[in-house]
């Protein structure tokens, strides 16, 4: 089924073909989506080139911020020297041995430290506030981490992905049946294109009544017939699950005897049989919805009727989506890479 919605462009398996793993099985116009992923990723290496120059301009503040503050300490260590000269003056011009054009001087000078320190004080505040405001915008994050940068990265993750969904890939390998894919289709998202049957996992559902499910046991051996074959050919098998319920119990219309006025039919309850030698599916293939005879041996009764934990890992599985996202992480870290990295002056050409 697709993810997205489309027009289908190509179709590279037919009913009856084997796909593996991975493989292309149905492409959809790619126009839109490549469309989508080149404005996503300028927009992030815009974002990327912003928040570089938020950083830079933090650096630069606080490089600024520490030249205030040693401009302060130079000044206010020259307001001193120059108010202990005054002082010292001052007092020597009140005795007469200095002249009290010095003693002048000397309050000019105090005069002017003291207007210089203010300035700079002034200075460092307005530099500090700018500094704090700077650096509000990045601090406790990099450059990858910051909420632009994120945001951006998010918007070109999703094109990326519906850029690699416009590939429709086979999940698992097996056979292809029911095709309805036509080029030139018009899809929607959900919408059935094709069946996958993984052969090699196939089962049976033995519908045994229940009277006979009395001795039945999880892991006892059975032996499979097909009707396909003949009786001459035979598969191995065990019994892998007991159904829970009747087969009428999860019938869209489920029998409703409660008027007391109905006739007892022995019902029927689903056994699951798993084949245990691939090599015989191999010699002799089965195909979804063919009848088989099954035979339980029934002499072990050391098995459970119902099983006594839950699987510890999924009975099915496929990596496909993961790459995809994968592939997406690997793009959105070279573009952020690209742009992070200090560029080179530009060379002018004619």
């Amino acid at each position: 089924m697709p993810q997205i919605a489309g027009t289908v462009v190509s179709i590279a398996a037919d009913n009856g073909d084997l796909v593996r793993a991975g493989q292309t099985v149905v492409g959809i116009d790619p126009t839109d989506s490549g469309i989508a992923v080149e404005a996503a990723e300028a927009n992030l290496a815009s974002a990327v080139r912003k928040v570089r120059g938020l950083y830079n301009n933090a650096t630069g503040a606080r490089d600024a911020l520490t030249g205030a503050e040693a401009d302060v300490t130079a000044r206010t260590s020259a307001l001193e020297k120059v108010r202990a000269d005054y002082e010292r003056r001052r007092t020597l011009g009140q005795s007469g041995a200095i002249a009290a054009e010095d003693v002048a001087h000397a309050r000019d000078a105090l005069t002017a430290a003291e207007a210089a320190l203010t300035a700079a004080r002034s200075s460092l505040a307005t530099l500090r506030q700018q500094f704090q405001a700077t650096n509000a915008l990045v601090d406790e994050t990099a450059l990858s981490s910051h909420p632009d940068v994120k945001a951006a990265a998010v918007r070109l993750r999703a094109a990326l992905l519906e850029q690699a969904r416009t590939s429709l890939k086979a999940p698992i390998a097996g056979y292809i049946a029911k095709r309805t894919a036509q080029i030139g289709q018009r899809l929607q998202p959900g919408e059935p294109l094709m069946a996958i049957v993984p052969l090699r996992q196939a089962w049976v559902d033995a519908n045994f009544s229940e009277t006979q499910l009395a001795n039945v046991r999880i892991g006892q051996p059975v032996t499979i017939r097909s009707d396909l074959y003949g009786g001459d050919t035979h598969y191995a098998g065990k019994v892998e699950s007991i159904g829970v319920g009747t087969g009428s119990a999860f019938a869209l219309l489920p029998a409703q005897n409660a008027t007391g006025n109905w006739i007892k039919i022995v019902q029927r309850i689903p056994v699951r049989v798993v084949f245990t030698d691939p090599r015989q599916l191999d010699e002799h293939p089965v195909r979804v919805g063919m009848s088989m005879r099954v035979q339980i041996d029934v002499h072990d009764q050391g098995g459970a009727v119902l099983p006594s934990s839950p699987p510890t890992r999924p009975l099915f599985s496929s990596d496909l989506y993961r790459q995809q996202l994968a592939e997406a992480d690997a793009k959105i870290a070279q573009v952020i890479r690209v742009n992070s990295a200090a560029q080179s002056a530009a060379t002018v050409k004619p």
